[in-house]
């Protein structure tokens, strides 16, 4: 199950007097990512490069902000991938201590700079949504509210027609359960209309 990061947390290595500033952080996606970046550079004009990676699903980005290509941004990606987070920000800055290191010791550093701060972070479960959306008549829109409350379901948007349109979001493993139990409560009245998409949480 893909995982979240609860609070932004830091590491710093020191190797061959070259500090490796790593921070892992959520971020809702890739221009949040870019936005964080570019204050990260403000904050430390000194710096010689400031990589990062996004794990994002189809907006994941790797970046070795002028370190040799591979060397930065694609392994520290592969340690967000490898732990199985989603919507997670990892950058390294790096002040330049004098010596290179050469290809092999930049991957390590930034793999390490960013597993590291992993080390530390509180991870937390990152639960698919799934929205549903229904019709019923007016006198059951009171039942359908109370079990939409006591699902812990989100709801979303209540529409009054000819009958009450209800739109709501819960966990997608307990949406089929949910279904079968309004419906029995419902004792058939309970129209559901194609719906149904699937959201992550803020």
């Amino acid at each position: 199950m893909p995982h979240a990061i609860a609070q932004p947390v830091h590491s710093e290595l020191i190797i061959k007097k070259s500090r490796f500033i790593g921070c892992v952080e959520a971020m809702a996606d890739r221009a949040g990512a870019s936005k964080r970046v570019a204050e990260l550079k403000a904050e430390h004009p000194g710096a010689v490069h400031v990589c990062w990676a996004f794990s994002g699903g189809g907006q994941s980005a790797a970046v070795d902000d002028g370190e040799p290509s591979g060397t930065a941004g694609r392994p520290m990606l592969e340690v967000l991938r490898h732990q199985d987070l989603e919507g997670v920000l990892a950058t390294v800055v790096r002040y330049w201590g004098g010596t290179k290191l050469g290809a092999g010791g930049l991957v390590r550093a930034y793999t390490d700079a960013v597993a590291q701060a992993l080390l530390k972070a509180e991870k937390i479960p990152l639960v698919k949504l799934q929205t549903l959306r229904c019709t019923v008549p007016y006198a059951f829109e009171g039942l359908l509210r109370r079990e939409i409350e006591a699902a812990q379901a989100q709801l979303l948007e209540v529409l009054h027609g000819s009958q009450v349109e209800l739109s709501f979001a819960l966990p997608a493993p307990a949406a089929d359960a949910f279904v079968a139990r309004l419906n029995e409560a419902g004792q058939g009245r309970i129209g559901w209309l194609k719906a149904l998409s699937e959201l992550e949480p803020d």
